[in-house]
């Protein structure tokens, strides 16, 4: 009887964990395109992924800082929106960010920097409340892409995403950040569904004031029934 009930509890946690990690893969299945492929946006969002100690980015960082500035040269982005951890005096992942772009040739006015990207949640939500985004292009590797897709769709920013796979990591480092992925993407659903918590807020400030955030027609049809 003892054993019944241990099984049952195991398979009703994995069921919990594993449930939102599959919807939110779902739901990013027909939102995930290439550089090529995705149509033009006003805004490309790039999650910070850490420095290390010497404020270089890392190379996860430097993925997808290069990702972007693809985006850019290709015509895909107007703008690119760096947001990341900026809590500490010694720690400015939106700062390093920029000056990696700029050293791929991204001018310093294509770029706007966002100092309280903590987290996912927060980053989508300070895109739509803050930086007063309709729609933006995600800038992400594939392992964390669909829950950045899941979170900013339902925040209100709708959403289409790109790899920022550039390299190929190490097993150890990818099954690391799966595994993260699973428990961060359960804590996402009670966030955006359950919790409504309030990130770091302050006053708008809009990259744009007219319509260029716009998703395009064919793009938003895509995502109708959400």
């Amino acid at each position: 009887m003892l054993l019944k009930i241990v099984f049952t509890l195991i398979i009703t946690a994995l069921m919990v964990l594993l449930v939102p990690r599959v919807t939110t893969k779902l739901h990013a299945w027909t939102r995930t395109q290439s550089v090529d492929q995705v149509s033009k946006h006003g805004v490309a969002i790039i999650f910070g992924a850490g420095l290390w100690r010497d404020g270089s980015p890392t190379p996860v960082l430097r993925d997808r800082v290069a990702t972007g500035v693809d985006l850019y040269f290709a015509g895909k982005a107007e703008k690119l929106l760096m947001s990341g951890d900026n809590r500490f005096e010694d720690y400015n992942e939106p700062a390093a960010m920029r000056d990696y772009a700029i050293s791929l040739g991204v001018p310093d006015d294509a770029i706007v920097l966002d100092y309280a990207g903590r987290r996912t949640y927060d980053t989508c939500y300070r895109a739509r409340e803050i930086f007063e985004l309709d729609s933006a292009i995600l800038v992400t590797q594939g392992f964390h892409l669909p829950r950045a897709l899941y979170t900013c769709n339902a925040l209100g920013v709708a959403a289409v995403g790109v790899e920022a796979d550039q390299r190929i990591y190490r097993r150890r480092s990818l099954a690391f950040w799966h595994t993260r992925e699973t428990i961060a993407t359960l804590v996402a659903m009670l966030e955006v569904h359950v919790l409504h918590p309030l990130p770091v807020l302050g006053e708008p400030e809009p990259i744009f004031t007219d319509n260029l955030n716009e998703i395009t027609t064919e793009t938003q049809s895509s995502q109708r029934g959400y």
